[in-house]
């Protein structure tokens, strides 16, 4: 029983059960810096908040793309130095960079983390000549849809039963010039 219990938190994202009441953070400037391994234990604290039930990676995963070659990952810090975004990126043998997965705490929601976190990805694809980005999105979440065509995203496809809960998301992929 122990085994199968050990093979469950290893493959299965840990869930929160009791709903979180968010309370937004006072005021405070935010910088980008780079996400590390050493960052693991708090990314994902952090995204155990951002991602509920089911939609949140698990530590095998995030110890792979902390671990692949081709992997770039950025954290959002306030000023006291508090992780409270972060973003992964993996870039293709095709030249093309691909969004995995960004996370914002939700009480700094809507102060333009996310546009934070999404200039420094264009900014390391351009650097690399990195032509093109994609990402998925959950169909249901046009928030996150409005923030990547303000970034210059379109939607491209939409793939049915994406998600694990039978949600279909939109690819949305941009150009980069």
């Amino acid at each position: 029983m122990a085994v199968l219990q050990t093979i469950r938190n290893f493959l299965a994202s840990p869930q929160i059960v009791e709903s979180e009441i968010i309370v937004p953070a006072a005021p405070t400037t935010y910088t980008v810096r780079p996400l590390t391994k050493k960052h693991l234990a708090e990314v994902m604290r952090l995204n155990l908040r951002c991602f509920k039930n089911g939609e949140n990676y698990t530590k095998h995963t995030f110890s792979y793309l902390f671990n692949a070659p081709n992997t770039l990952s950025y954290r959002a810090v306030t000023a006291g130095g508090e992780s409270i975004g972060f973003v992964f990126l993996m870039i293709n043998q095709n030249g093309s960079g691909h969004l995995t997965t960004i996370g914002v705490a939700p009480e700094h929601r809507r102060r333009g983390v996310g546009v934070l976190l999404l200039g420094q990805v264009d900014a390391a694809l351009k650097n690399r000549d990195i032509s093109t980005v994609v990402l998925e999105v959950r169909v249901s979440n046009g928030a996150a849809q409005n923030l990547y065509r303000s970034f210059g995203y379109s939607i491209v496809q939409r793939i049915e039963n994406y998600y694990v809960n039978g949600e279909a998301c939109y690819l949305m992929m941009k150009p980069l010039g």
